[in-house]
């Protein structure tokens, strides 16, 4: 069983002034895709590093399948890793690189060629073993590191955004290779980002963190309908929630005369306590209404997506941004004011002092 838990694990380098992880409780499934998420400096990749034995536990630990490794040798882990920049050997074929450490493990050939077979088989890389890595696609470099690490049969893969180094497009197929390859191997596997939409996309579970932290661990959908604070709420969704400010109180969430632009607008929406407040409203929940309704948008810039136009804008009269999700025909303009309503169960609440979820 290749389950792994973090207990109170933390990273506190030489000379800083706070921890770089911040003492880490996270217990991963056996065959779990969890993706690492959060802005660069949060620690994500400094939490990968200590489960692969690439970073000292300042304190506590971490165990796989029970078994304590916080001070075990990297190579005795029994986990692989891919890097962000493919880490191949330019003088190697394919084939010599998928099979480099099977080879310094003094491993029969026979064997090794039949693992190294079967990686590239699944990869798709067959036709490619006696080419240098020179004469590969950025993707096909990837799939090359990603198949020297299924060739050991490891308990764990450690995944340290394989996907920076290529162009859009490709980071689209290889992010839906990579997730395909997990279920058909179902290899646990713990995956650092800091692109939300991979992660929503590739993880069963996603692990938020922020100032080495964790904020939240749930499903993609979890993090995205019930972020516990505004750092997720803001960083989960793709475009971004953006934040009005006002008060919570007995009839509901009143925008500051300053956000709604010195017109009263009041949302239908409660939570706990009462007092100053911060909504949190994504695209999808603004609605277009009759003019004279509702928030007047002066309409910034208008990205049209096919069947889909987000428009990005601000509270006519304030510096307060909204983007609101539209038809793509809607043929709406820059310069445009436009009027919108809340749903009011779409709307998030979260308290001005703590960030913390109030509905």
């Amino acid at each position: 069983m290749a389950t792994i838990s973090f207990d109170k694990a933390q990273r506190w380098y030489p000379k800083a002034d706070r921890p770089a992880v911040a003492g880490i409780d996270l217990d991963i499934a056996d065959g779990e895709f969890m993706v690492l998420v959060g802005p660069s400096g949060c620690g994500k990749s400094t939490t990968l590093r200590m489960l692969a034995g690439l970073e000292e536990v300042t304190a506590g630990s971490i165990h796989l399948g029970g078994r304590d490794i916080t001070t075990t040798a990297p190579k005795d882990r029994d986990i692989a890793m891919v890097f962000q920049n493919y880490a191949l050997y330019p003088h190697m074929t394919v084939a010599g690189n998928m099979g480099f450490c099977l080879k310094n493990a003094g491993m029969p050939k026979a064997e090794r060629e039949q693992r190294i077979a079967k990686a590239a088989a699944t990869l798709g890389l067959t036709e490619y073993l006696d080419r240098k890595p020179r004469a590969l696609s950025g993707g096909q470099r990837q799939r090359v590191a990603m198949g020297r690490a299924i060739v050991r049969n490891p308990q764990v893969f450690c995944m340290d955004e394989p996907l920076s180094n290529l162009d859009a497009k490709m980071r689209v197929q290889t992010r839906t290779d990579i997730a395909k390859l997990q279920r058909d191997l179902g290899v646990t596997t713990v995956y650092v980002t800091h692109d939300q939409t991979e992660a929503m996309t590739m993880g069963d579970r996603v692990a938020v963190m922020k100032d080495g932290e964790l904020q939240q661990v749930g499903a993609p959908m979890e993090l995205y309908d019930r972020p516990v604070n505004i750092f997720v709420a803001g960083f989960i969704g793709s475009p971004a929630m953006k934040f009005l400010d006002g008060e919570l109180t007995e009839t509901g969430f009143v925008l500051s005369a300053e956000a709604a632009g010195g017109a009263g607008y009041t949302l239908p929406v409660h939570g706990t306590g009462r007092g100053p407040a911060v909504a949190g409203i994504r695209p999808e929940g603004w609605r277009l209404c009759a003019p004279g309704g509702g928030l007047p948008v002066t309409v910034a810039v208008v990205e049209t997506l096919g069947a889909d136009a987000y428009l990005y804008g601000t509270v006519s009269g304030t510096g307060t941004e909204v983007i609101v999700r539209a038809g793509g025909r809607d043929q709406i303009r820059m310069g445009e004011v436009v009027h919108v309503t809340a749903d009011p169960r779409s709307v998030h609440l979260f308290d001005t002092a703590t960030g913390l979820r109030l509905n």
